[in-house]
């Protein structure tokens, strides 16, 4: 009689390649709901359950992104590069900042469609694992260049805010 033991790593259910497929397949399908699974009627647009979510004061934005962490989830098991889980991350976080701007936020979540762009990331990361990721390290080099400008030129202008009250104050 032969004893089957049982490995502790978890079961596959399919095949290797049908099982990145099969994941590939729901990170697009959520994609194409979150961002363009409706269309405007009498226009070329689309939009999807993510701007829809953003317009519930408060949590819309947060259910919104908590969605969109499953791709991030599906790109982690098929251990994509890091730089490309940074920047599948960095998408996520920028649509939940600028979302989070009544309206303004929710037009930029139509334009942006952040979903969308991580499963392509996650897609072409998972297809081709040794494909060139400069575009990847300039993206996010220049989100963080980005935020630390903005980050110094908002202190700049609180410094001169606080200048010209003390001007006006002490005059």
């Amino acid at each position: 009689m032969t004893s089957h033991r049982q490995s502790s790593s978890p079961i596959e259910v399919l095949p290797r390649d049908e099982g990145r497929e099969h994941l590939l397949a729901i990170a697009d399908i959520l994609a194409k709901v979150m961002d363009t699974s409706i269309r405007i009627p009498g226009t070329s647009w689309s939009i999807g359950l993510d701007p829809l979510l953003g317009l519930i004061p408060g949590i819309g934005d947060v259910i919104a992104n908590l969605i969109g962490t499953v791709i991030l989830g599906i790109a982690t098991r098929l251990q994509v590069p890091r730089i490309v889980l940074t920047r599948m991350s960095l998408n996520l976080l920028i649509n939940g900042t600028v979302g989070a701007v009544p309206i303004v936020g929710d037009l930029f979540s139509v334009w942006f469609r952040s979903h969308a762009r991580n499963a392509a990331l996650l897609r072409a990361a998972a297809l081709k694992p040794d494909r060139e990721t400069h575009a990847d390290w300039f993206y996010v080099a220049g989100i963080i260049g980005g935020t630390i400008a903005l980050l110094l030129l908002t202190i700049a202008f609180i410094i001169w805010l606080i200048y010209k009250l003390w001007t006006v104050v002490s005059v």
